[in-house]
């Protein structure tokens, strides 16, 4: 008995949670939200207005899946917002300053984006710095870099295809920035879902001690996941840097509230080993639709954040009051 009451925990702790299991209450929360915004505007409800919020949840939204990753371990990364900046301000210099071509700055982005995520995940493992110190120093590190590259000026001057695929809808419906997000959601659940790599993360947030005693290699597993984190906020940059047409070194400040924000409200417990991808996407659109609505429905941006605050706060109680019902 006592056996079989263990093997049913540990099911439990490790099983994957994607059937919507934590997201349940984020959705319901969403379609609620869909349904009132319909009937209080006129504009809400409309093919349009929907691929628009698509686009506008479009960075936040691949950013909150690699946060995701390193919330599951039990960890934070304060410096997506900044790391976002730095791999746009590489992308800039690359391209406009040195004449490379995107070929070569794309990818040069995405690397300086790794890097910091590298750095990060070593100095977590190898020096023991709790994961808010050392992310929240790369914070500090990459913003500065992302100022040095043009001595805080912005970069003008991308090919003209580079912008167009930002606006472009493809089949009327879709365009490059908004596909890439989602091709980037299909493969994070998939490697979540079905990957070793992706079911161990769950036991790393469990217990990390256990989890290495069962063979996980704990501090590769953390380099890895904090570098992937990175690097989908560098590719985040890069799809912004089309939508703008143009990179700035104070871009992105706070996206890393956002990206928690969505993180947590889908249901992904910040103590970690249990969430996942499929309620991040919940609350990425729950906060993309939530700012979508004020917007239609003329709320001032001052009160937007307040709001935004509360149903944070709400969703984080709600799920601390669901786990002590337990």
């Amino acid at each position: 008995m006592s056996s079989a009451t263990a093997d049913s925990g540990k099911k439990f702790r490790f099983k994957l949670p994607f059937s919507l299991g934590r997201a349940t209450g984020p959705l319901i929360g969403l379609l609620l939200l869909c349904a009132f915004l319909s009937i209080a505007t006129d504009s809400f409800l409309s093919v349009r207005n929907f691929l628009n919020i698509l686009d506008q949840v479009t960075v936040i939204g691949i950013i909150a899946v690699g946060m995701t990753f390193v919330i599951l371990i039990a960890g934070i990364d304060l410096s997506v917002g900044s790391v976002l900046a730095l791999s746009m301000m590489v992308l800039g210099y690359l391209n406009v300053e040195a004449g490379l071509p995107m070929g070569i700055a794309i990818p040069g982005g995405l690397a300086a984006a790794a890097l910091a995520g590298f750095v990060s995940g070593l100095i977590i493992t190898e020096f023991r710095v709790p994961p808010f110190i050392a992310t929240l120093a790369m914070m500090s590190i990459a913003r500065g870099l992302a100022n040095m590259i043009t001595n805080g000026s912005q970069i003008i001057g991308f090919p003209p295809w580079f912008n167009m695929g930002a606006i472009i809808r493809h089949g009327g419906f879709l365009t490059m920035t908004v596909a890439v997000m989602l091709v980037v959601f299909v493969v994070a659940v998939l490697f979540q879902r079905f990957r070793e790599g992706g079911r161990a993360l769950y036991a790393i947030g469990g217990n990390p001690e256990v989890a290495r005693l069962a063979g996980i290699n704990v501090k590769r597993a953390t380099v890895l996941v904090y570098t992937m984190c990175a690097v989908l906020s560098g590719l985040a940059g890069i799809l912004l840097a089309a939508r703008l047409d143009a990179v700035q070194p104070s871009i992105g400040f706070a996206y890393e509230l956002d990206a928690i924000a969505a993180v947590v409200i889908g249901g992904t417990s910040l103590a970690g080993g249990t969430g996942g991808v499929g309620g991040t996407i919940v609350g990425v659109l729950i906060i993309g639709v939530l700012r979508n609505g004020l917007n239609l429905l003329s709320v001032s941006p001052f009160l937007q954040a307040v709001i935004i605050g509360l149903v944070i706060v709400l969703a984080v109680a709600a799920e601390t009051f669901k786990f002590k019902g337990k």
